[in-house]
C-alpha cells in the first residue's frame, strides 16, 4: 500500500537575492556601453546614476568605487530598459534611437528626458512602461 505524503502548496514569499558588488560592477560596465549607444554625455550619465560627474568619470576610467544599494537599483533598471528595448525592436539601432524620441506616454517628452529627472522612480517609470509594452512573453 502506497503512503501519500503531504505536499506543501503554500505560496512562498519571493525574496530576490541582493545584487552582489561584482554583478553591480558588471552592470556598470554594461551601462557605459549603453550610454555610448544612446549617445549621452557624461553629465547625463551621471544624473541617471545619481553620481557626481567627477565620480562618474573616475568610475568610467576604471576606478569603480563602492556601488551602493540605490546605484544598484538604478543599474538594474537601466539593464531592464535595455532588455525591453531589445525585445521590442528587431533592429537594435531603433531601440537606441527610441530613448530620445518624444513619446505621448510621457506627455511628448522622451524617455531620456523622463529619466533625467534624476529620481530612481523616473527610471522605474520608463522601465514599467516598456515592460507593459513588450508584454510578459
Amino acid at each position: 500500500m502506497a503512503v501519500l505524503l503531504p505536499v506543501d502548496t503554500a505560496p512562498k514569499d519571493f525574496r530576490p537575492s541582493p545584487i552582489t558588488d561584482d554583478e553591480a560592477a558588471a552592470m556598470f560596465r554594461a551601462a557605459l556601453n549603453l550610454f555610448r549607444l544612446w549617445d549621452i554625455n557624461d553629465e547625463e550619465a551621471a544624473t541617471l546614476l545619481d553620481l557626481p560627474v567627477r565620480t562618474y568619470r573616475r568610475w568610467k576610467a576604471g576606478d569603480i568605487g563602492r556601488i551602493d544599494r540605490d546605484s544598484k537599483a538604478r543599474l538594474s533598471n537601466l539593464m531592464g530598459i535595455h532588455k525591453a528595448l531589445r525585445i521590442i525592436f528587431r533592429e537594435p539601432q531603433r531601440g537606441y534611437a527610441w530613448i530620445k524620441k518624444p513619446n505621448s506616454a510621457f506627455a511628448n517628452r522622451s524617455a531620456l528626458e523622463v529619466m533625467l529627472g534624476g529620481e530612481l522612480t523616473d527610471l522605474m517609470r520608463v522601465r514599467r512602461y516598456l515592460d507593459a509594452e513588450r508584454g510578459t512573453w
